[in-house]
């Protein structure tokens, strides 16, 4: 996992996996399993949220205007749209990698014209709407296993296998009644030596079975009837359990769309066959009764679930292939908790290896749901968090590479620890450097020497300094300015946060009365981070004005040869030099 070598190609952005990526799921839903409110529909409250998970550390944030929970009501393209789409551009707008989570193209159209880079489709892609679409794209794409969306048509008659004693015997008696009102109907010329049993070839007589002709009341003919009415009532409910689903299949489709209709909206025209999934998922789990016959192993064989599982996401993706879609653009979901029940999400979170030896990203969708209350034994989904923590670093040890979860900084932290210590990782970085109040190349280089205590940090190089003019606010002192190279081990965020204690250690004023870009002792900004790319208001990765600043890009040619093309490779817009701001006046002297 450390030398995950897979992309993932999402729009403008690309995603790399030497780290495992975080997905806040974002629920603009008012009935969503675990976090269903009314409240959510707000457009600014769900911004901020989104936000709040970027600055906490989510890489990518997951926007979903539809619930998928058991028996959801599905809701029309209109009003999902009305939902994701104000959020998903303000998201974009702050430098945020968006998913839009939607099974309707005409939502993945619009969400992808307003900012959206990746489509999470949870019925993997088997509308051929939705194929058409992406591949006149360059989105990233998720291909959701989500049950067989159609049940199976029956074309037999619905049995009851039980092999336990009683069965046998009753089914013994009832081919010996057979036999015997078969005998009773023949001519009598046949039923001849009846009352001591049927002579056969050779002589040999056939004891006459005890539950044949046994008199109505008698002890032999309650037995009989006692063994055949269970087998008989198996049958009958089992008869009974099949028509019940199919009706009650039909009459949730029929109230989904009264409801929808009553509400105003456009009628669904087409059988919902995700929420009838999700319907019978539901009622199987809640009718689901243990029977008394014993089973040899914990769980059952993974061998047909996995086939069913990964052979659909293989399908998929070769069809978004052959259809045009490029490999790097795919990532795959089992789909944890659709039309599957506890013991098969166990199976297939065990199984997590052999669905990342596919080659695709793979992404750990487990946040509460119903599994992780099975196996925690946590009945409320917004309490199953540390379960589902716990879930997910299995997966990431088995290959996973991104994990979509509801509580971001929970998880961040916890992944912050885990990575310290199980996995080292020093990555480059750039950090600039500027002041114009008091001893200014003193500062700098102070600053520098801070910078080389950080904790699992050190500086490998350092460009000389450097004299510039003031940028954005004319009127104030020259800058002095330099860039530093880094090694470090921290997660992105957790670094800044060191950078600004450097700040602060240097007097650095963060009063209301401090202008945004006026007079300082020290600025640390941190500029690029292999690896790295990230939105919110906390921090941009890169640095959003990276490329229009001679202060920052003419001391990077100390450190590297040609910046403005590597920074352009890494999607940056590099101005022309004298289309920049702050330009360089003079050399000071060196760190």
């Amino acid at each position: 996992m450390a030398h995950d070598t897979k992309t993932w190609r999402c729009g403008k952005y690309e995603l790399k996996f030497d780290r495992p990526r975080i997905m806040g799921v974002l629920n603009v839903t008012p009935d969503s399993f675990s976090d269903g409110d009314e409240s959510n529909l707000d457009v600014d409250a769900a911004v901020a949220r989104g936000v709040a998970m970027l600055d906490a550390g989510a890489d990518i944030i997951d926007v979903g205007g539809e619930s998928t929970r058991p028996g959801f009501t599905p809701v029309t393209p209109d009003e999902e749209a009305k939902r994701v789409l104000p959020v998903i551009r303000a998201l974009a707008q702050r430098g945020a990698i968006v998913s839009v989570d939607t099974r309707h193209v005409e939502v993945a159209k619009a969400a992808v014209r307003v900012g959206a880079s990746i489509i999470n489709d949870v019925t993997g892609f088997t509308d051929p709407k939705m194929i058409e679409f992406v591949k006149t794209v360059k989105c990233g794409v998720v291909i959701t296993h989500a049950g067989e969306l159609v049940e199976p048509a029956r074309t037999h008659k619905a049995v009851q296998l039980d092999t336990s004693a009683a069965a046998f015997v009753a089914e013994k008696a009832r081919a010996a009644a057979a036999a015997a009102a078969a005998a009773a109907n023949a001519p009598a010329s046949k039923r001849r030596g009846r009352g001591v049993g049927s002579r056969l070839m050779g002589g040999l007589v056939q004891p006459q079975l005890p539950f044949g002709d046994a008199p109505n009341g008698s002890k032999a003919e309650e037995e009989k009837k006692a063994l055949e009415a269970p087998a008989a009532s198996d049958a009958e409910a089992t008869a009974a359990a099949v028509a019940a689903e199919l009706a009650g299949s039909a009459i949730e489709a029929s109230a989904a769309q009264a409801a929808s209709t009553a509400a105003g909206d456009a009628p669904l025209t087409q059988e919902d066959n995700l929420a009838a999934l999700m319907a019978r998922s539901a009622r199987r789990e809640e009718a689901y009764v243990s029977t008394s016959q014993l089973r040899r192993f914990t769980l059952p064989d993974s061998a047909p679930i996995m086939r069913r599982v990964m052979g659909f996401l293989s399908d998929q993706a070769r069809a978004l292939i052959h259809a045009g879609v490029s490999r790097d653009r795919i990532c795959i979901d089992p789909g944890a908790g659709f039309g599957k029940n506890a013991n098969e999400d166990i199976i297939i979170q065990r199984e997590t290896a052999k669905m990342a030896s596919l080659g695709y990203p793979l992404m750990c969708a487990v946040s509460r749901k119903r599994f992780i209350g099975t196996v925690s034994g946590v009945a409320e989904p917004a309490d199953r968090d540390a379960a589902t923590f716990g879930v997910c670093l299995g997966a990431i040890q088995n290959g996973a590479n991104i994990v979509r979860v509801h509580d971001v900084a929970g998880f961040a932290q916890f992944l912050n620890g885990y990575w310290a210590v199980a996995r080292p990782q020093p990555r480059r970085a750039f950090v600039a450097l500027g002041s114009n109040l008091g001893r200014r190349v003193d500062n700098l280089r102070a600053a520098k020497d801070l910078i080389a205590e950080i904790p699992l940090t050190c500086v490998s190089n350092c460009s000389r300094i450097y004299e510039s003019e003031p940028a954005y606010e004319e009127r104030q002192e020259p800058f002095a300015n330099a860039v530093i190279e880094i090694r470090t081990e921290l997660a992105p965020l957790i670094l800044l946060d060191e950078l600004l204690k450097v700040e602060d250690k240097l007097g650095r004023n963060r009063t209301k009365s401090a202008r945004p870009n006026g007079p300082r002792t020290l600025d640390c900004d941190l500029l690029w981070m292999e690896g790295e790319t990230h939105g919110g208001d906390k921090l941009r990765l890169p640095h959003p004005k990276l490329g229009e600043r001679d202060f920052v890009l003419v001391p990077l040619e100390d450190l590297m040869h040609d910046p403005a093309r590597f920074f352009r490779y890494e999607g940056v817009d590099v101005k022309e030099p004298e289309d920049r701001v702050g330009h360089i006046i003079s050399e000071l002297d060196t760190l």
